[in-house]
């Protein structure tokens, strides 16, 4: 039998010595997280945060032309306060652009999440055999640019080269023309519907699959239906996932641009002006007003984060309670 060697007070506080109590190696682990950070906090200061800043810097800053307008001294940069935000929300322009995106939140953010929330639902109850297609054939949308998507569309709306005007034709029914000024929002809002939908829903069945079998089972042993379990079991547990869609989709939205400027050469109903976007694009590219291009982005910008954090203030302490 052998005997262990007694162990000292001494070398009792020597063994529980752990690394954090050294100053050297302490230092050294409290400054690996930001290591790890600085190459994301080098190209967000790099790519967002310096074109916000010369964007704001831009927006208060106006062109004087002297004379004729030749040469370099005839074009001096100087101060312009707020004259640039003035021009940019007096004009007329500006408020039905605003007025035409608000609208169009309002059919593309409801139906492309109310979409995606049920596929995700139909998905995860195993209604559907065939799962895996249903998941790849309503993602793959995602997959295609908003730009290649639009040129789709624009083909598929067109009367005269479109296969369902063909159809609807030699059924004896007259195709509607969706580039008209009644349906040319409802024609790109499609559009964003389309594309958008698969990948909130790849968010939502991803948030339904943590949930643990047992809930449901429990509540089916208990004589709930689908419709009771979907609607007070899985719905409020994945309510966090429904929140960041909404606020992706209300941010994307903000920002539509693609669609409806690659449909412009299309349809003559979409002016260069439609939306706060293409405001941007028109004074930049141009008119070469690029001052009131930035001037309108700061805009867009401030209603961006005021909208998304405000919605986040405003539903986050409830919808977020149960993580805590």
């Amino acid at each position: 039998m052998t005997t262990l060697p007694a162990v000292t007070p001494a070398a009792e506080r020597s063994a529980v010595t752990t690394a954090a109590d050294r100053p050297g190696r302490g230092r050294r682990r409290s400054g690996t997280p930001y290591a790890f950070l600085a190459p994301a906090l080098m190209l967000f200061t790099a790519f967002l945060g310096a074109p916000v800043v010369y964007a704001g810097y831009l927006s208060v800053r106006r062109v004087k032309i002297s004379g004729l307008g030749l040469g370099r001294s005839s074009r001096v940069e100087q101060w312009a306060g707020l004259s640039n935000y003035t021009r940019v929300l007096t004009d007329s322009e500006f408020l039905p652009s605003v007025g035409r995106i608000a609208l169009y939140g309002l059919i593309v953010v409801p139906l492309m999440l109310g979409g995606a929330l049920l596929m995700a639902l139909l998905i995860d109850g195993g209604r559907s055999r065939a799962g895996g297609f249903a998941r790849t054939a309503i993602f793959l949308p995602y997959a295609v640019p908003a730009v290649i998507a639009s040129l789709l569309w624009g083909f598929l709306y067109l009367p005269r080269i479109s296969p369902i005007a063909d159809v609807l034709n030699s059924a004896g029914l007259s195709a509607p023309n969706v580039f008209s000024s009644s349906w040319v929002l409802y024609a790109v809002a499609n559009i964003a519907i389309w594309g958008g939908m698969g990948f909130n829903m790849i968010v939502l069945y991803t948030a339904l699959r943590t949930i643990p079998g047992e809930l449901s089972e429990a509540a089916r042993i208990d004589g709930a239906s689908d419709v009771q379990i979907a609607l007070r079991i899985k719905i409020p547990v994945i309510l966090p996932s429904l929140i960041m869609t909404f606020v992706f989709s209300l941010i994307a939205t903000l920002q539509v641009f693609a669609e409806p400027m690659t449909l412009r050469p299309l349809a003559n109903t979409i002016s260069a002006t439609w939306t706060p976007l293409m405001m941007v694009y028109r004074d930049a590219f141009i008119r070469n007003d690029i001052h009131a291009a930035a001037a309108t982005s700061v805009v867009i910008a401030v209603a961006t984060f005021a909208l998304s954090f405000g919605f986040l203030k405003l539903v986050g302490s409830r919808a977020f309670r149960q993580e805590d």
